[in-house]
C-alpha cells in the first residue's frame, strides 16, 4: 500500500514540477510512476484494488492539471509562467522583397553565412553569397528566397 502511494504523490509531484522546467521528461516520468502505481494496486488488490487505485490517480490527475492550468495562470506568480501576449507582425511580402533586388545595403550584424541588413532604414533577413561578410560592410542584394535576401559584398 505503501509503494502505491508513493508512487502516485511522486507522479503529482513530477506533473506539478513540470510547470516549471522545460520539456516532458517530468510529465512523462510523472504518468509512468502513476500507471506503476495503478499497475502494483492491479497485482497487490485485484480488479477492485486496481480500478479503485485507477479512479484516485484519475480525480488527482485532473485536480493537478486544474490547479496547473486553470487556476495557477490567474495567481500574480502564476502570469509570469503564462504567455498572455500575441504576435501581431506579418513577414514580408515577396512583392516588397523584389522591388529590394539590385540596390545596395548595409549589414547590420555578421553574415555568417545569415544575419540581417538594413536597406531604406528597414532590417531585413540575409544570406550571403559569399560566404563571411563584416558587421558594417557595404553589400548587393541579387535575390531573394524563402523570405530571405541573397547578397554579395561589395569590393
Amino acid at each position: 500500500m505503501t509503494t502505491i502511494l508513493l508512487l502516485f504523490v511522486l507522479g503529482i509531484v513530477l506533473l506539478l514540477l513540470d510547470l516549471f522546467l522545460p520539456g516532458i521528461i517530468l510529465s512523462l516520468f510523472g504518468t509512468l510512476a502513476m500507471l506503476a502505481g495503478t499497475a502494483q494496486a492491479f497485482s497487490r488488490y485485484g480488479i477492485g484494488g486496481g480500478l479503485l487505485a485507477f479512479a484516485i490517480g484519475a480525480v488527482l490527475l485532473t485536480t493537478a492539471l486544474y490547479v496547473e492550468y486553470g487556476l495557477l495562470p490567474k495567481t500574480r506568480f502564476g502570469k509570469k509562467f503564462f504567455l498572455h501576449a500575441s504576435v501581431d507582425g506579418t513577414s514580408q511580402p515577396a512583392s516588397e522583397l523584389s522591388s529590394l533586388v539590385g540596390q545596395e545595403a548595409v549589414t547590420v550584424t555578421p553574415l555568417m553565412p545569415t544575419g540581417q541588413i538594413e536597406s531604406g532604414g528597414r532590417r531585413y533577413e540575409a544570406q550571403s553569397l559569399d560566404g563571411h561578410i563584416a558587421k558594417g560592410a557595404r553589400i548587393r542584394i541579387t535575390g531573394f528566397q524563402n523570405f530571405s535576401l541573397t547578397v554579395i559584398k561589395l569590393p
